[in-house]
């Protein structure tokens, strides 16, 4: 071939890519779990054009342009990395990579309006380190600041796109001990600025105190469309939040719910959705005095819809082994995994996370048991198309790894 030809068709391939056209990939034998609450099966999953076109017991006649043998291995759906700031954070305490809350503005008012998807940055390094370790999306925080309101954000999905959100708008609230002492010396100062804030919905914006205009616009609409999730751990404060959520009519989520389990009777009556993090145990604070590692399965028992979320946003990944510790303390299997998939979406007014045909195929292939530690992403999917399962990570574990064991790391040409 010609260097104009080659040049051509190399071209003509990065065009193809960049619109988005992905080749049709056939996986066969997998072990698949779809995303609900049933037992896995034995299944085949076409793919084309992004979507899940078939998924079969036999699908071995179908025409794919590639085929994957899965060897019994499970498949799933890309999981839920949970309540991260992928995207919004490179390095802690490095000011200008950070920018998931607000400290210290000038204001010093309330801003439900401060919207961190304007921030998001899909280019991230942390984003493909988490994608090509099983996880297809997250719920975007506002990260805890000086400010009871931290702000907004929404799911956005891993797959590279600068608009990648979908979903219901979250609002993030800060109701514990550790941030109420940023705001007067008591968790009782978020109820009162809260209450305070509420009342300002129905004055004249010239007499507004606590917030600003656009912030009274934005909490109106947030109180009608959009999901409150509230980080509460002790038990009276979820208690507060409960009350405060029926008296505003808000839709509440709890984040964190360490003492949940306590008042799991209270928030199976309201339908509150209450995500966790099942490695909580023994107390770390005095707002998680009652933690225990059976918290998910005592909440699972008293009919409250659960997810999961390991707390950090660098180390995502580990959110498998918050689900598999649940089910080694009692929650049945099937409901972790549905809890990792399918359940965030649904929750959080995403598109359907499934393996199920029509869907868009963000599908996974594991080495063994997803919510085994020893286990490990083999293939990721995204959209229909394979990731290459490259990352910062593995490229400086390429670069860095000695490949003479000889020899120094400082003898190994980069």
């Amino acid at each position: 071939m010609s260097i104009s030809r080659l040049l051509f068709a190399l071209l003509g391939s990065l065009l193809l890519a960049s619109q988005g056209q992905a080749a049709s990939i056939l996986i066969t034998n997998g072990t698949v779990f779809t995303g609900d609450d049933t037992e896995s099966n034995q299944l085949d999953i076409l793919i084309e054009d992004g979507l899940i076109e078939a998924v079969a017991s036999d699908l071995s006649d179908a025409r794919a342009d590639q085929v994957i043998d899965a060897a019994g291995r499970p498949v799933t759906p890309a999981l839920f990395a949970g309540i991260t700031a992928a995207g919004l954070s490179e390095i802690g305490m490095v000011y200008e990579a950070v920018d998931s809350r607000l400290n210290e503005l000038y204001t010093g008012l309330m801003h439900p309006e401060f919207d961190v998807r304007k921030a998001y940055n899909p280019l991230s390094s942390v984003v493909p380190v988490t994608r090509i370790e099983g996880y297809g999306y997250s719920l975007l925080m506002a990260a805890s600041g000086d400010r009871t309101i931290s702000g907004q954000g929404s799911l956005v999905r891993f797959d590279g796109g600068f608009d990648s959100f979908e979903g219901k708008t979250t609002v993030y609230i800060n109701v514990d001990g550790y941030s109420g002492n940023k705001i007067g010396g008591s968790r009782a100062a978020h109820w009162m600025l809260l209450e305070s804030t509420f009342d300002e919905l129905s004055v004249d914006d010239e007499d507004l105190t606590l917030i600003s205009a656009a912030g009274k616009a934005a909490l109106k609409t947030l109180r009608r469309d959009g999901l409150f999730v509230f980080h509460a751990n002790r038990a009276s404060d979820i208690l507060q939040v409960l009350a405060f959520s029926r008296k505003h009519k808000l839709s509440a989520v709890i984040s964190g719910g360490q003492e949940a389990w306590i008042v799991r009777e209270a928030l199976a009556a309201s339908g509150t959705t209450v995500v966790i993090n099942a490695l909580d145990n023994l107390p770390g604070s005095f707002d998680g005095l009652g933690a225990r590692l059976d918290n998910a399965a005592l909440l699972h028992e008293a009919g409250i819809t659960l997810l999961f979320t390991s707390g950090e946003t660098h180390n995502a990944r580990k959110l498998r082994q918050v689900a598999g510790n649940a089910v080694t303390n009692g929650l049945p299997y099937e409901v972790a995994m549905a809890a990792m998939t399918s359940l965030p979406a649904e929750i959080f007014g995403g598109r359907p996370r499934m393996i199920a045909p029509g869907l868009r195929a963000d599908v996974v292939i594991w080495s063994g048991d997803p919510l085994e530690v020893t286990s490990a992403a083999d293939q990721v999917i995204i959209d229909g198309k394979l990731d290459p399962m490259t990352s910062r990570q593995t490229q400086l574990l390429e670069r860095y790894l000695p490949t003479d064991p000889g020899l120094g790391r400082a003898y190994i040409s980069p």
